[in-house]
């Protein structure tokens, strides 16, 4: 009987029909019953072949001549538990442990494997608590530990709920067939899933072929509208999914496997939108691909670092989470691997970065949970560490497979997919609204369009978000080429400065404070000119701040002072006057003399930068040049300001 234990270990451990078994003595079973001893060879047979109806008729045939069949019951419980169906195993390896608990000791770890992934927490745990008494290797002890520690979490979790109340997104999303794996754009207006239907005439018996592809909807007067295939060259003959999308929707970073160009067996690729068209995607190659599996990429808000599920070399466990970022050449750097904080030694999946840039969804199997992956939230810290992972919770996550949760960029309503009773197919996008202890920080967007200030052609340039307090860049990002059109994120809680750059123009800036919490149900929507550089067009500086009737300049203007500067060293044959100018608070003496000295101020630091005096020419106007009322706070703020006029271009 030894040698049948040792086999049927292996068949447990391994999962498989081809483990030795067969090779097992007829004489040696447990039955004296030769028609229930046929039965079972049988069924041996039909589950090396894989055959799960033959081989599970034949067993339970089999224990129907002779109850006391051991062996049956343990075969028909690793057919079972082989094929998932947890709540069939539970009975047969009960019946099993009842006849001899000492025949194959770990029937006691299977059993309580199986009551855990089928909700059973406090029997999984009363069982698992008795088996970590026995001797095993340490690492059949640590997972044990594992099963415990996630039992208790369950336990509390099941007693302590989280709202909950997911609604279905409707018949214009969802359709008979498997939706899943949604991206959103930052004004969650634009919604792309991957829709999985079966290929006509490619049914052979009990197996069917499948043909995946990205599908768009918009969000438009109240409801979604109806979803449409997105087309090639983003859509193949292949299978294409698993994608995420930058916050302005105009790039997107996918997963496809088993192409000639691919460097493993899943690759990321990339693709970008150019005025309402999709480039070719093309292959990331390596470092971010590997010869191993790499899949299911989510990219920051701003496109430039990218997270994503790996199984190469150098993972914590089976599957982890890396990210790579992209370097002043825009390249990809080496991808880095999150590390223990979010790796377990189990699997890690399907990450999410939120637009905040700082909080992490994702899928695990390997940290305390409910059954099998759980979705967990973690963010990372000042000093680039990741706090400790945080489960969602019970009925967020369940004893089932949880994964692929994304949340929009007002930090409120998340997403999913689920197979639920109830839907339009055989998986459904799903949305409801987070719980607060689990949201984001609230981000909101800017949009709008970049337009030539004489011409009104829409141009292609570039954006910067400074964080004034900081003196750092957080968000870079484009215009559309094809019609000026732009996105970005924006975070609450902050000072902004916003400068937009394109060559041969004068750049744009802006301030506006978020210092106050706002959502994205009021965004900021701007249009914003900029000048062609030529002798007489101007800018205001919006972003050189100086202390209350004072001409000292406040650290916050240094970003806004260095795009000056730079600006006046691409274009060397660019003659500028700084002008300063008040509003009508105060006599004219007193606001000239201020005006032209803060105006002094500018024109030094940038002599004291490189920048030649005989290109710098300075002067205060005082109140004599308002571009606001004075009769408002708001206006008065506005005409207190610091701008430059070109004097003189030279080629």
């Amino acid at each position: 009987m030894r040698v049948f234990t040792t086999l049927l270990l292996v068949l447990f451990l391994v999962g498989t029909a081809t483990s030795g078994l067969l090779a097992q003595p007829a004489d040696e079973l447990s039955t004296s019953s030769r028609r229930a001893r046929r039965d079972f060879l049988r069924a041996e047979e039909a589950w090396r072949l894989y055959d799960k109806n033959v081989a599970v008729e034949n067993l339970e045939q089999a224990i129907s001549r002779d109850p006391n069949f051991i062996e049956a019951h343990l075969l028909l419980a690793e057919i079972h538990y082989h094929y998932e169906d947890y709540g069939l195993s539970i009975m047969p390896l009960k019946k099993a442990i009842n006849i001899d608990e000492d025949f194959f000791p770990m029937a006691h770890f299977y059993l309580a494997k199986s009551y855990f992934y089928t909700a059973h927490y406090q029997d999984a745990l009363d069982i698992f608590k008795k088996v970590i008494k026995g001797e095993y290797p340490e690492k059949r002890n640590i997972e044990i530990h594992r099963y415990i520690e996630s039992c208790r979490f369950a336990i509390i979790a099941t007693e302590n709920p989280v709202p909950f109340t997911p609604e279905n997104a409707g018949p214009s999303i969802n359709s008979e067939y498997s939706e899943y794996s949604p991206a959103l754009t930052a004004d969650e207006q634009t919604l792309i899933f991957t829709r999985k239907k079966p290929l006509p005439g490619y049914t052979a018996g009990w197996q069917t072929s499948y043909h995946e592809d990205f599908y768009i909807s918009h969000f438009q007067d109240g409801s979604w509208q109806e979803a449409v295939n997105l087309g090639p060259p983003l859509n193949t003959d292949g299978n294409e999914g698993a994608q995420t999308i930058t916050a302005d929707g105009r790039q997107m970073f996918y997963t496809a496997c088993n192409r000639p160009d691919g460097v493993g067996r899943c690759d990321i690729y990339f693709s970008q939108r150019r005025g309402g068209v999709w480039t070719t995607p093309v292959n990331l190659g390596r470092p971010v691909n590997s010869p191993a599996w790499d899949s299911q990429p989510s990219v920051s808000a701003d496109g430039n670092t990218l997270y994503f599920a790996s199984s190469r070399r150098g993972s914590v466990g089976n599957i982890d989470i890396w990210k790579t970022t992209l370097d002043d050449t825009g390249n990809w750097t080496e991808p880095v691997n999150l590390g223990p904080q979010i790796n377990t030694p189990g699997r890690e999946l399907s990450p999410f970065i939120h637009p905040d840039n700082k909080t992490l969804y994702f899928a695990s199997d390997g940290h305390p949970g409910m059954g099998r992956l759980d979705i967990f939230v973690s963010r990372r810290e000042e000093d680039g560490s990741w706090s400790e992972p945080q489960n969602l919770g019970y009925p967020i996550n369940t004893h089932r497979d949880e994964f692929a949760l994304i949340v929009g960029a007002s930090g409120k309503n998340a997403w999913f997919a689920s197979d639920v009773d109830g839907g339009y197919g055989e998986s459904d996008l799903y949305y409801f609204e987070l719980y607060p202890e689990a949201r984001p920080i609230p981000v909101t967007y800017m949009k709008g369009i970049v337009y030539d200030a004489e011409t009104d052609e829409p141009l292609n340039a570039v954006f910067d978000l400074i964080d004034l307090e900081k003196g750092i860049t957080i968000t870079s990002a484009s215009s559309d080429a094809a019609d000026g059109s732009f996105l970005v994120t924006v975070p609450t809680g902050h000072d902004l400065g916003l400068h937009v750059v394109k060559d041969n123009y004068l750049f744009f800036s802006e301030y506006f404070s978020y210092s106050e919490t706002r959502t994205a149900i009021e965004p900021y929507v701007r249009n914003i000119p900029l000048q062609p550089i030529h002798e007489g067009s101007r800018v205001v500086l919006r972003n050189v701040f100086f202390e209350t009737d004072s001409y000292t300049l406040q650290p916050e203007s240094m970003p806004e002072l260095e795009r000056l500067r730079n600006l006046l060293l691409e274009n060397p044959g660019l003659h500028i006057e700084i002008g300063g100018h008040t509003d009508s608070t105060g006599t004219y003496e007193y606001n000239l003399e201020l005006s032209e000295k803060r105006a002094a101020r500018v024109y030094y630091y940038l002599v004291e930068e490189g920048i030649s005096k005989e290109r710098l020419r300075y002067k205060g106007y005082a109140d004599t040049q308002p571009i606001y009322t004075n009769q408002t706070e708001e206006g008065r703020a506005n005409n207190r300001r610091t701008e430059f006029r070109v004097f003189q271009r030279n080629e």
